[in-house]
């Protein structure tokens, strides 16, 4: 053994072995116990990040924890590979999308293996492959067959400059992020997938999954199940000119007689007809169509109306009630159409008071406090109890908002003006995207048949991937040798589509290609139903709600096409926090700023830490502090993952991100954190060359032993305990690696001279190595070849507790004066309460703050702790 800790030799060697050896290849075995541990895999943008580091550096300690409890471990990698920031860099540098993320998967595979991730990567996948989207396609195919998907125009944001749909995040200021173009609302013929018939499901079955609370609460309010009913209110024939009727749906029919106006999304039939002949309403309705089209948008953006001179009667009253067309209904959602009881909804009543609309109370509290004060409405409308009643509202006065609801919903009923209705927030996905880096969506446009699915011996549908975009619309609209085809069915001339899907898509299914990923006659094949589901997944906080949701709904459309066997894709799922680092920037004559990367500035901290100075470490002129946020490019406060790995070693990379803080919590980065890390392994490394070079002998397997051996195996199985509760169960690896560093600790303070105590000593470093092992493997792996050189650490299971080494001939108890910790004493195990209070009284530290007073009182709580009182 080497008598220096020299990471990229050890790294190497390592690394080495496992390739040869195929160390972390997952075959079937039903004779033991899975475990499918999945990272959320990344998009080949171009190199690793700190997120990505911290992200599959958690996912390979469970994995290799879990291997070495005896589980048949899969732990795969691939790339979300399709996307629009391919197609950007392809307009940035002119070269081909495929070219660009080839060469990124390349770059970033190397990486990946640099920090010794125990993958199989003979189950790599990349989306971008026809070998992957070709079953994509097919089940697409399938599912279009039975009307799970279907095609019907949808409100998109459309780029007229760049001839393209826009993303919500892509419209800034109501113009283009590119092109800078006035961005329209336009309706397309767009592709979507019934996701709202699963809805019921969807909610039902978070119930059987081992989540963050927080993330079940999204999915659910995203899911967004109520209770409401419809309600139509017929047209008032004089001002529209024909009858008809709007209908809306509400959560809340309970308060329908405190309805003052009704507002209507622009693209509503009363709003185009309101429009004719009236320019001001046109030009209104225009801008509106501008807007965004999330709910998102519409929370965040002043809210605007007009007034169409339309009207339509209160079903219940007989009441001419206004219709306003308004820039915060959108035509997506329900029928485009909303009631508006301004004083008792905090959009409307904005908008009430800034049209000087009518306000009608309609619920009041119990205790008679009834007048109206816009301030308590929120707290009188979300009553869940009978504190609150039914006010102004004719003969439903005095009620329940839930006895109100009943009643005037039987009303509207027995008028035929409206029923009780369950209703989702949940819409339709719409999978639809008019770019060219995606999978291509296999459907045959033929003016004889109609919308015609590619059949499967036709698939895949390939994407030509020597195109270079130019930004002006998708290329394979403008491209024969794409779209021209024939009609399968009748074989006359046709047009193939040129939309791609939605990349989420991709993302969907990609953990049940994994478990069989060279089947070449199917989407998967016998093997899924070993190994899925997924045990553990890994990922940001961030995909808490649509990846997570299209995987769950992806995972029941393919057990119901027979080829999964699960409910559920992920049966655990850890939510990692970010990585955030200082950042620091110099304003700009232009109002901008310029972003300093954390290695070129000199900083001064004070006694406790806080920065009190900091300067360019070039010019030594000062800098801004801009706060701690998370790493990214456009603050320029990222770390290169690749220079920690060349300067400290993957080792020293992985302890730190584990050690720094719990895995769900932000990370805040720290060089003082990674120099710390890299000391502490050059400790671990000379500890261990200190003992080998005296000899390894066998690990302490029983005999007598004298007071400190007993103290050490008694600290050891301690720590194995705590450890293994912190790895299988808190998944807490920080307060692990403590544990293990104060078992060293330990082990450097007790005497290990005669053979039982190196046979202890050789127990002790064996375990720490063990316990070490799945976050620090390559340091592992040189240090347990040291201190067993016959045998192989990969084949090593997880240390068992012993429990007699946890029982104790002695305990020690802290030693408390006035509550204040202040020593401590060791005791028999089986000392009495009189021979516990002598020894607190008589410990030196005790008696040095106890400055002379008697004690009033001695409190001995068993097993823990005494304190005095004086």
């Amino acid at each position: 053994m080497q008598e220096h800790y020299s990471p990229r030799e050890i790294e190497t060697a390592a690394q080495q072995h496992w390739d040869t050896t195929a160390a972390f290849r997952a075959v079937e075995d039903t004779a033991k116990p899975k475990f499918y541990c999945l990272s959320m895999f990344p998009y080949p943008s171009g190199k690793l990040h700190m997120g990505h580091v911290r992200n599959y550096t958690i996912g390979d300690v469970l994995s290799r924890y879990m291997r070495m409890r005896g589980f048949n471990v899969l732990q795969p990698m691939g790339w979300d590979a399709f996307g629009m920031p391919a197609e950007n860099a392809a307009l940035k540098n002119q070269v081909a999308p495929a070219a660009w993320t080839y060469s990124n998967i390349d770059y970033m595979r190397a990486q990946l293996k640099r920090l010794g991730f125990a993958i199989d990567w003979e189950r790599e996948v990349a989306t971008c492959k026809p070998d992957y989207y070709r079953w994509e396609q097919w089940l697409f195919t399938q599912l279009f067959n039975k009307g799970i998907i279907y095609r019907k125009n949808g409100v998109v944001n459309w780029d007229p400059v760049d001839q393209t749909v826009l993303a919500n995040e892509q419209v800034i200021d109501g113009r283009g992020w590119r092109s800078g173009a006035l961005v329209e609302k336009r309706e397309i013929p767009m592709y979507y997938f019934k996701i709202t018939a699963y809805a019921d499901e969807l909610l039902a079955d978070l119930d059987k999954l081992d989540w963050p609370p927080q993330v079940v609460t999204m999915q659910k309010n995203w899911i967004g199940k109520s209770f409401g009913a419809d309600i139509v209110f017929p047209y008032d024939v004089d001002s529209i000119g024909h009858a008809g009727e709007l209908k809306v749906y509400t959560t809340r029919p309970d308060t329908l007689m405190g309805a003052t106006y009704v507002a209507v999304a622009a693209e509503h039939a009363l709003a185009t007809q309101a429009a004719t002949g009236n320019p001001a309403l046109a030009a209104f309705i225009a801008e509106c169509k501008r807007g965004g089209v999330s709910e998102a948008d519409l929370a965040t953006q002043e809210k605007k109306g007009m007034a169409t001179g339309l009207f339509v009667v209160h079903p219940l009253t007989g009441e001419k009630l206004p219709v306003w067309v308004a820039n915060y209904v959108l035509m997506g959602y329900g029928e485009g159409a909303v009631m508006a009881v301004p004083a008792h909804d905090e959009r409307d009543f904005a908008f009430a008071n800034l049209y000087a609309l009518p306000i009608r109370q309609v619920i009041a509290c119990r205790d008679g406090d009834n007048d109206y004060d816009a301030g308590q409405w929120q707290e009188w409308y979300g009553a869940k109890d009978d504190s609150v009643l039914t006010v102004n509202s004719g003969k439903y006065d005095g009620l329940t908002p839930q006895a109100a609801f009943t009643a005037i919903v039987d009303d509207l009923a027995a008028q035929q003006h409206g029923a009780k209705r369950t209703q989702y927030r949940l819409r339709d996905w719409g999978i639809s995207r008019q770019r060219y880096w995606g999978c291509p969506i296999p459907i045959i446009h033929c003016d004889s048949c109609g919308d015609v699915p590619v059949p499967a011996d036709q698939l895949p549908v390939v994407l030509p991937e020597d195109v270079v975009p130019d930004g002006s619309g998708n290329p394979l609209a403008r491209l024969p040798s794409f779209y021209q085809t024939t009609c399968p069915t009748c074989g006359k001339p046709a047009r193939r589509e040129t939309d791609t899907m939605d990349t989420f898509v991709e993302s969907s299914w990609y953990f049940a290609r994994y478990a069989s990923p060279d089947c070449a006659n199917g989407m998967v094949d016998a093997r899924a139903g070993y190994w899925m589901n997924v045990d553990q997944y890994i990922g940001g906080i961030e995909h808490a709600i649509l990846h997570l949701l299209y995987a769950r709904f992806f995972n029941k459309l393919m057990r119901d096409e027979g080829l999964l066997n699960n409910d559920e894709p992920f049966q655990r799922l850890l939510t990692q926090g970010m990585v955030v680092c200082e950042t620091f920037y110099r304003d700009l004559d232009n109002g901008g700023k310029e972003w300093i990367a954390p290695a070129d500035v000199v900083i001064e901290r004070d006694g406790k830490g806080k920065i009190v100075a900091a300067t360019h470490r070039i010019d030594g002129l000062p800098v801004v502090v801009g706060g701690i946020e998370k790493m990214s490019k456009s603050k320029n406060n990222g770390v290169d993952p690749q220079a920690l790995i060349e300067s400290h070693g993957a080792d020293t990379a992985r302890l730190f991100m584990m050690f720094a803080a719990p895995p769900s919590q932000s990370l805040e980065w720290s060089d003082a954190g990674v120099e710390g890390a890299f000391r502490f392994l050059k400790r671990l490394w000379k500890t261990v060359h200190e003992f080998v070079a005296d000899g390894v002998v066998t690990a302490y397997a029983g005999g007598e032993l004298d007071a400190g051996q007993k103290a050490l195996r008694f600290k050891l199985h301690s720590t194995i305990q705590k450890v293994s509760d912190d790895f299988g169960v808190r998944q807490q690896f920080n307060t692990a690696i403590a544990a293990v560093m104060e078992l060293l600790n330990t082990y450097d303070k007790t005497g290990r001279g005669d053979a039982t105590g190196r046979a202890v000593g050789q127990e002790v470093l064996e375990t720490a190595v063990l316990l070490l092992s799945p976050i620090v493997p390559h340091i592992a792996e040189a240090l347990w070849s040291a201190l067993r050189p016959d045998s192989a650490l990969l084949d090593q299971a997880w240390p068992l507790v012993d429990a007699a080494a946890l029982v104790q001939d002695e305990i020690e108890l802290v030693v408390q004066v006035n509550g204040k910790l202040r020593g401590n004493v060791t005791v028999s195990k089986d000392a009495g309460r009189d021979a516990i209070e002598a020894a607190a009284l008589a410990n030196d530290n005790v008696v040095k703050f106890m400055e002379g007073r008697p004690a009033k009182k001695v409190i001995v709580v068993p097993g823990r702790l005494v304190n005095i009182v004086v």
